[in-house]
């Protein structure tokens, strides 16, 4: 499986998919943070297109754009980026710094720990 890398705006636009489900350029347009030109929106999704990472059907005269990788798939590429590029490769320093985190609330971390607790066979 290959790594997937999103510049910026591109992962910008993937999110909003992901939140969504599917968007066609307005709808894209009107939940990014950034005011930007419809064709630079439009853009963006030909390009994401072009790379596979989105597809398209036709709605009246515009298209809605899907989403066609998932974003845990593109999230698990881009923390080995962070792992490899901030913690040295390290798994362990990267978790210390999430874990770290004062405004994680007890429930998140909970999970965190039952997560833990499957991955190294033992009962929760």
């Amino acid at each position: 499986m290959s790594e997937i890398y999103f510049p910026p705006r591109e992962l910008e636009v993937m999110s909003v998919l992901w939140r969504l489900g599917s968007a066609t350029v307005a709808e894209v347009r009107e939940a990014l943070r950034e005011d930007l030109a419809y064709t630079s929106v439009l853009s963006a999704l030909q390009t994401l297109e072009d790379k596979g990472y989105v597809r398209h059907e036709a709605e009246g005269r515009a298209y809605r754009y899907f989403p066609v990788v998932e974003a845990e798939r593109a999230g698990g590429s881009a923390l080995a980026r962070i792992r490899d590029a901030i913690f040295q490769g390290s798994a362990e320093r990267m978790f210390a710094q999430i874990v770290s985190d004062r405004g994680l609330p007890r429930e998140e971390l909970e999970r965190m720990r039952r997560l833990l607790a499957e991955r190294l066979g033992e009962k929760p």
